[in-house]
């Protein structure tokens, strides 16, 4: 089934917030690459915060928001907590990042769009929530929240609380393959 396909896609398309960089089977991640028309960091909050036309960006994953904030962790002392991913680069261990308005996730021909976007690096959880949609080609699937549990490759759609609202999916069924002169 074609459903399946937006958690695959989904997985592959944050799994680069991933705490797992650190992992020696692993390769090193490409980098992220992150424009905004304004960006500030808290450090005593570890947050940067990027503000207006948000678009990250790394290999073929494309998320554009109005904002993106990402949450660091800090060692006891307050200093920014580092992992090396590999090849002796040193990067911060993201713990969460969020979007909010007009989100829209791009990788290939996989499209997620919605209000918000949460995804907790550890327990490796999405969230996008507001008129969520997840499209493939042409089947989509939309209600007021989508959950992806990445560790366990399972994806829930909730419906809005409103009354009559419904989760909604529209699946198109793949054509057979050509069987021309062959008997079944």
């Amino acid at each position: 089934m074609r459903l399946t396909y937006f958690t695959i896609g989904f997985i592959v398309a944050l799994s680069w917030a991933s705490p797992s960089w650190s992992q020696q089977d692993m390769p090193p991640p490409s980098p992220i690459r992150i424009e905004a028309d304004r960006m500030e960091s808290t450090q005593d909050q570890s947050v940067i915060i990027f503000a207006g036309h948000v678009q990250a960006n790394q290999d073929n994953l494309i998320i554009n928001a109005d904002e993106m904030k990402v949450l660091y962790t800090v060692d006891e002392a307050g200093q920014k907590t580092l992992t090396e991913p590999g090849a002796g680069d040193l990067t911060q261990q993201i713990d969460s990042i969020s979007a909010q308005g007009n989100v829209k996730i791009i990788q290939e021909d996989w499209i997620a769009t919605g209000d918000t976007m949460d995804f907790n690096t550890e327990k490796r959880i999405v969230i996008i929530s507001g008129n969520a949609k997840a499209w493939q080609d042409q089947n989509m699937v939309s209600g007021e929240k989508i959950i992806l549990y990445l560790n366990e490759g399972r994806s829930v759609v909730e419906r809005s609380t409103q009354e009559g609202e419904r989760v909604k999916a529209f699946i198109y069924p793949t054509a057979p393959e050509n069987t021309e002169g062959k008997s079944p």
